[in-house]
């Protein structure tokens, strides 16, 4: 007589797709990484000011040109797609040499030159060791991550495939940090 296994066998994990993304909720942002869906509400309210004051702040001179350089795409809430993977940092910007004209999609396929991450409670932990090794691989230059509870932003830069520390702001302390570094603004403007 065989003896029975102690090990029972677990069904395969379906892997989410974006008929996943498609379907949630609309009051929740939806993300896929590594064939996991992850669901979060909407940024609370500070959190949206911080983010939409920092898009303003980069904006109108890296955007529009005015104060400032111009030669961007910066972009509220874009949707990335990266193979399998679809992620919606708070902001991201492309340069308009490496994107002359935006898609006519409702997404992205080309990785950002620069993301912003907006970090609060729910969301720190996934921004921080699921979603910034995606943007690693997928070659995106600069990454920020702006705390709005610790009045911070932390800023690095893509190197060999590692982020390296590329300045760092808090209160508000004037923020002059690549890729952005043309222009100064305040930090204490992005907190209400």
């Amino acid at each position: 007589m065989k003896a029975k296994s102690a090990l029972r066998r677990q069904p395969p994990v379906r892997r989410a797709t974006y008929r996943d993304v498609l379907n949630a909720p609309p009051h929740m942002v939806a993300e896929i990484v590594r064939g996991a869906l992850h669901t979060h509400p909407r940024p609370a309210v500070r959190h949206a000011i911080a983010g939409s004051s920092l898009g303003m702040a980069i904006g109108t001179p890296f955007q529009w040109g005015r104060g400032g350089p111009g030669g961007w795409w910066i972009v509220d809430e874009p949707e990335l797609h990266f193979g399998d993977d679809v992620l919606v940092p708070d902001l991201g910007g492309w340069r308009r040499e490496r994107l002359p004209e935006p898609p006519d999609e409702a997404y992205f396929t080309l990785a950002p030159d620069w993301v912003c991450e907006g970090l609060s409670p729910s969301t720190r932990k996934f921004d921080l060791e699921e979603k910034r090794p995606v943007y690693a691989r997928e070659g995106v230059c600069h990454l920020w991550f702006v705390d709005p509870s610790a009045r911070t932003l932390e800023a690095f830069a893509l190197g060999d495939g590692e982020w390296t520390p590329a300045g760092a702001a808090r209160g508000d302390e004037p923020v002059s940090l690549p890729p952005f570094e043309a222009v100064t603004f305040p930090l204490g403007a992005l907190w209400p």
